[in-house]
């Protein structure tokens, strides 16, 4: 035997007789030690996870006295359930689930079983990482899985889920209807280049959900802020104002797919609905909607006779054009310039697959539109009239669709410059689903270009609503305040607002512009000199033709009048 497995050998004793002595301590019994696993059962769930956390500490704390690669490291997993003896030592699926669950831990890391964290979970001062319904080796039935670790202090991050917009001192009000969050699914794939995937799959059930009318539905957005975090349901429930919240998971295989879903009552943290769903890629959007209407069963089960509430969906023609939009959506959602730019390839990519998904279309449209609008960075000509004609495309291909509906209404209503058309169209969109808080954006702003305020405040409110966490959103609401307050020349209001966009995006043009022309019409030279190096810095290429295009958008001749004095302010901005 050589010096290193001596080594080895005498550091795995040195670990066995702490952990022989903390089971001990912890009224624990040792049936099995094979290998260099221990098998041990205990009285109490509440003495096992107490034992394996105490276990965990003094193993990293031996650790600690070594270099890095003399560290030996144990995953541990607990589990509640019956088991068989036989000559002391231990059988069964309580046996098999608590193994599963070790692998499913970190090194030195716990994971414990749903029925465990049921049992410790208001006694032992623990945090709780759910992670959803696990398939695992041997088990038929999936089993709910914790990671477990030590409490954190409690500390309100200023980056917390906050709405500039929505009081956080308050929380939203329930709705008065059933009101639900989807989190974001996991990827249980075991590559991590399939998130994507899983982050479609869940985008595309809180779509189908909210197209049922009597379920009031947060945003996809909002309820991606939790991604990858460590989540309270109760917080949640909490945070976004629902009663309810789904959780759960993705597993794709070659050309297999299970979706497990898992419905909670934020309030209680009660369990009210499991399930899995097993199918092929060409069935995909069969499986998201039964992962729907199962939720829907549970929270309003007289809606499961009214299931036509549930739009069909087309079924898309190439699972290649389908993966390649889910990969745009994925790139899209990182909103940076250059990711809108790889977004559009793939949203071109899928129409060359699939030239009848129409949802490909309107999105290869958003992306130049938002190049401009968002970015301020310059199209051609002929990229406005592509944009338009992918926007036109789309609807002819879903004429009833409420996604390609409400976000053909941007591009129409901004790049057509037709604002009553982008307005109707939104209109549709949120007839069809009334969840759809993009929809209520753009007609909030829409609307106010119209020059109807009180509506167009009232739909912005319901956007930020339906959609409270969202920076994009909350960034695009103010935007269409700051718009209704210029229309009206309420100058204070403009400013209140433009601050508030500041303080969210700092270097957002137009709450920069806004700041520069309303030091003008103050004649505070010192405050527009500030702004304008501002603006000059960061945005060199701007001119007051771009303003126009931008602002010189409403309907009526005394807003535009307003829209104009204020360009006309801008005496910094060259021509």
């Amino acid at each position: 035997m050589g010096a290193d497995e001596v080594a080895t050998l005498d550091a795995l004793t040195a670990r066995r007789e702490i952990l022989d002595r903390l089971i001990a301590s912890h009224g624990g019994r040792i049936a099995n030690t094979a290998g260099d696993s221990v098998l041990a059962e205990f009285a109490s769930a509440v003495d096992a996870v107490r034992c394996a956390m105490e276990a965990q500490d003094t193993l990293t704390k031996a650790n600690s006295t070594l270099p890095e690669s003399r560290h030996i490291n144990f995953r541990m997993g607990v589990h509640v359930g019956d088991v068989m003896v036989r000559a002391g030592d231990l059988f069964g699926d309580g046996v098999n689930i608590a193994a599963r669950l070790q692998t499913l831990a970190k090194a030195g890391g716990l994971c414990i079983s749903g029925v465990t964290y049921d049992q410790v979970r208001k006694i032992l001062p623990l945090e709780f990482t759910d992670l959803g319904m696990q398939t695992v080796k041997n088990i038929e039935e999936p089993v709910r899985a914790f990671v477990v670790g030590p409490q954190k202090p409690a500390i309100q991050s200023p980056e917390g889920p906050q709405s500039i917009l929505l009081d956080p001192a308050k929380p939203p009000l329930l709705p008065n209807k059933p009101s639900i969050a989807v989190l974001p699914f996991q990827n249980m794939s075991g590559d991590p280049d399939q998130e994507y995937f899983a982050d479609g799959m869940a985008e595309d059930i809180i779509t189908a959900l909210s197209r049922f009318k009597s379920l009031f539905v947060i945003a996809r957005n909002s309820s991606f802020v939790y991604k990858a975090k460590a989540v309270d349901i109760k917080q949640v429930g909490r945070e976004l104002g629902v009663q309810y919240v789904l959780e759960g998971s993705v597993r794709k295989s070659g050309s297999r797919v299970r979706i497990t879903g898992q419905l909670i009552e934020a309030a209680t943290g009660a369990h009210l609905w499991a399930n899995n769903f097993d199918g092929s890629l060409e069935n995909i959007f069969e499986l998201q909607d039964s992962v729907a209407v199962g939720v829907v069963g549970a929270v309003v089960p007289q809606l499961m006779l009214a299931s036509a509430e549930l739009l069909e969906r087309k079924p898309a023609d190439s699972w290649g054009g389908y993966d390649h939009y889910l990969r745009g959506l994925a790139l899209f959602h990182q909103r940076t310039l250059e990711k809108i730019k790889q977004a559009q390839g793939e949203f071109e990519a899928a129409i060359s697959l699939d030239p009848n998904l129409a949802l490909a279309y309107v999105q290869a449209a958003f992306c130049i539109h938002n190049r401009y609008y968002t970015y301020l960075h310059t199209i051609s000509d002929d990229e406005r009239a592509a944009a338009i004609k992918l926007a036109s495309r789309a609807l002819e291909l879903a004429p009833a669709d409420d996604a390609v509906l409400g976000v053909a209404a941007f591009t129409i209503g901004n790049l057509d410059d037709d604002v009553e058309r982008g307005l109707a169209l939104a209109d549709r969109a949120i007839a069809i689903n009334p969840n759809f808080a993009s929809a209520w954006s753009i007609k909030g702003y829409l609307t106010a270009l119209m020059g109807d305020m009180p509506d167009a405040r009232q739909a912005l409110n319901e956007a930020v609503r339906l959609n409270p966490l969202d920076l994009a959103n909350a960034i695009a609401a103010l935007r269409s305040h700051m718009v209704a307050c210029a229309g009206l020349r309420q100058h204070d209001d403009f400013t209140g607002w433009a601050r508030k966009l500041l303080a969210l995006s700092p270097t957002d043009v137009h709450g920069i512009v806004a700041l520069y022309s309303e030091a003008m019409r103050l004649g505070n030279s010192a405050e527009a000199d500030k702004q304008l190096a501002r603006i000059q810095t960061l945005y060199p290429h701007l001119r007051k033709q771009h303003l126009r295009q931008m602002y010189l958008r409403y309907r009526k001749p005394e807003h535009q009048a307003a829209a104009v004095e204020r360009i006309n302010l801008s005496v910094g901005i060259p021509d």
